[in-house]
Order: C-alpha cells, then structure tokens, then sequence
C-alpha cells in the first residue's frame, strides 16, 4: 500500500549517543542547525516521535518560524505539520506539552493502548492497529486516511531502528557533533537489527557551523513480496528512464534497471536504446550484464511495464529473458494492457519460474506517462 516519504532525522555524538544520562537534555545540534531542523519541519506534512521521546524530553515539536509557519498557511496547509507519536502501552502523560502546543495529532497505539490512552482523556485522535504496533499499517493509515505525503521522523532510536530494519525509512538525515558520551547507559541512535545488506548512497554533506550533516538513502532492494523503500526509489528510476525512450505508435515506451541485492545497479535500460528500433528495455538492461555474474541470482530487475510475456520482433519475450538470467525478483509499476498482445501476462510466466513479483501501482501513472498517446 502506499506509503509517505519518511525522513529519518537525528543529531549524535562521534561515539553514535543521543544524549547523556543528565537530568538536562543534551543539545547536539548548533544553533544553525537547529534552524535547519525548522526548515525541514515547515516542508513536511506530518513529524513522528516515539512515547519515549515524549517522556523523557516532553517536546512541543513545533515550527518556531513564524515565516514558515505564514508561508504554509500561504499555500493552503495546517500552520504546523500533523504531531504523531506512537505507544504500545498508551501510558502517556496528558499534561505533556505535546498534546497543548500546535496543531492537530494522533497517537497511534495497540488496541489496548488505546484504551489506557482514552481513559486517560489525551488530547489527541487515537487510532489502534491491533493487538500489536504495525508500522506498513500505520504509514498507510497516515498516507491514505490524514494525507501524510512528507513525514518526518525525530526519534528516538527505537523508532529508527524499527523503521530501517524494516527497510521503511526512504531518508536518513544525520547530523554528527563534535563531542563524546561515552556512558554506556545513555541512549544510542541505532540498535542491533536485522538491517538490510549493502551501502547506503550519500547524498549530501554540508558543514553547519561546528557540526556535520549528511543525507543518506538507501539503496538495498527487498527480498521478498514486502517492498522496502528502496525499491520505489529504483522503479522511479525505471519510469523516468521509459521517458527517454524514443517516441513509438508501435510499442510501449518501458524502463528498466537491474540491482544486486547490496543496492549495487548492475545495468539499466530502456526501450529503442541505440537506435535499435524492437529492443526492449529488459532485454537492453540484462544484455549490459554479464550472464555469469553471480550476483544476478540475487538481483532485482525494476520495470515501469510488466515484462512482455509473448513478442513478434525478437524469439525470447522479456520474461524468459530475466528466468534464463537466473533473476528471481521483478518490482513493476504497471501490468500490461492489451494495447498490442492480447491477456498478456508476463506477471504470470514470471511466477510460475519462481520469481516473486511486485506491483507498485502508485508509480502507475509515471509508468503510463510517455505512453498517453497509444491506444487503450
């Protein structure tokens, strides 16, 4: 289901700690950067933190720029973004400023969380997702039902190492201060996890003031029918590739990238590449590749369509191509219609191989886009 765009966001000594054991709260971030902070708010729709948060530095969370806050309600959006926090147990204070400050929130909470926290009179929407916290379930709550596009996440390390290990984090933004902790019980950003394999990619750096900022994404596809952020970030690089393609009134206008599973790109394509009129994208992708590369066995191969399963130009269609590769994962945008092959179903050819496939029918009208002018 559709997702927002989650942000990760958090300040952290050199030795990787987010605060002391002080009674006081320990500023990482430079005045600058904490200016920063408040730009990165007043662009986003909704900012999450965790119960734990909450108790331990009882935040009002706000855009403190009155510009900012002016120049949202000049375009039509809430002065502030949408508060959320989040709680097992609902056991949260009522009196916490994050409840009396800004604008609209909602806690979400198990079903009997959600009890506490009602019987508690919290000044907040409740929502309960089951018997245990979900986070796919609650991103597509937020997405669907509050409209979240944007959201931003502030902590605390519970809640990033929940959201990366389960590859739902699309940002991390990371700001390194110049000083130690060194006390083993002060709070740490990242916990032992389940993390996916391979290299984040860099997006930024910028030095702000005494402190460092760096802007990461990930680049791991997922393993299995679950897509990871990750893989929406390589299937919008498949459509924006199908806009290349050489216009046709013969043929679809497709993508195409292959990743390992390290999030290394391993080839990419698009359809009519090289002035050759009848390629399509899989097959110009998958022959950059080299068919011994063990790596392809684990890869995934990102398509804005739905391989062909049946094609007159070329012996091989798309989807025998990528099972004679030994690939056994495809994220597509859009299954095939019935412009030029009747019940297509590369989907189908592909599964019946052993290769999972996923849809990702948000990226559909990208997708469709350099194909308007075809019929059907």
């Amino acid at each position: 289901m559709p997702h927002p765009y989650v942000l990760l966001s958090a300040a952290v000594s050199l030795d990787g700690y987010l605060d002391d054991t002080g009674p006081e709260r320990l500023l990482l971030s430079s005045p600058a950067d904490f200016d920063r902070v408040d730009e990165v708010r007043a662009s986003v729709d909704a900012i999450l933190i965790g119960a734990g948060t909450v108790r331990a530095d009882n935040p009002r969370l706000l855009v403190n720029s009155p510009e900012r806050r002016a120049a949202r309600t000049a375009a039509g959006l809430p002065e502030y973004p949408l508060k959320v926090t989040v709680s097992g147990s609902g056991d949260l204070d009522p009196a916490a400023q994050f409840w009396h400050t800004g604008g609209e929130k909602v806690l979400y909470t198990t079903d009997k969380g959600a009890e506490r926290a009602r019987a508690l009179g919290l000044a907040t929407d409740v929502v309960p997702l089951g018997a245990d916290l979900d986070w796919r379930r609650l991103l597509t709550h937020l997405h669907d039902v509050r409209g979240v596009r944007r959201l931003m996440v502030e902590g605390g390390g519970l809640i990033h190492t929940q959201l990366l290990t389960q590859g739902l984090a699309d940002e991390l933004q990371l700001v390194l201060a110049p000083l130690f902790v060194g006390d083993p019980e002060a709070p740490r950003l990242f916990g032992p996890g389940g993390y996916q394999s391979g290299r984040l990619r860099l997006l930024e750096t910028r030095r702000i003031e005494d402190v460092v900022l760096m802007r990461y994404e990930p680049t791991a596809p997922g393993t299995g029918p679950l897509p990871v952020a990750a893989d929406h970030h390589w299937l919008a690089l498949a459509c924006e590739l199908a806009a290349q393609c050489p216009p046709s009134d013969t043929a679809f206008s497709v993508g195409a990238v292959v990743v390992a599973v390290d999030g290394t790109e391993l080839a990419r394509g698009h359809s009519r590449e090289g002035g050759d009129p009848v390629v399509h994208a899989e097959e110009a992708a998958l022959a950059k590749t080299d068919p011994a590369d063990p790596r392809l066995a684990g890869a995934t191969v990102y398509s804005s369509l739905e391989p062909c399963a049946r094609r007159a130009s070329r012996p091989a269609p798309c989807a025998r191509l990528i099972l004679d590769a030994g690939v056994r994962r495809v994220v597509t945008a859009w299954r095939e219609p019935d412009t030029f092959v009747a019940e297509a179903d590369g989907s189908g050819v592909l599964a019946a191989g052993g290769v999972e496939v996923v849809v990702l029918p948000e990226h559909e009208e990208r997708a469709k886009a350099p194909n308007r002018h075809l019929p059907h």
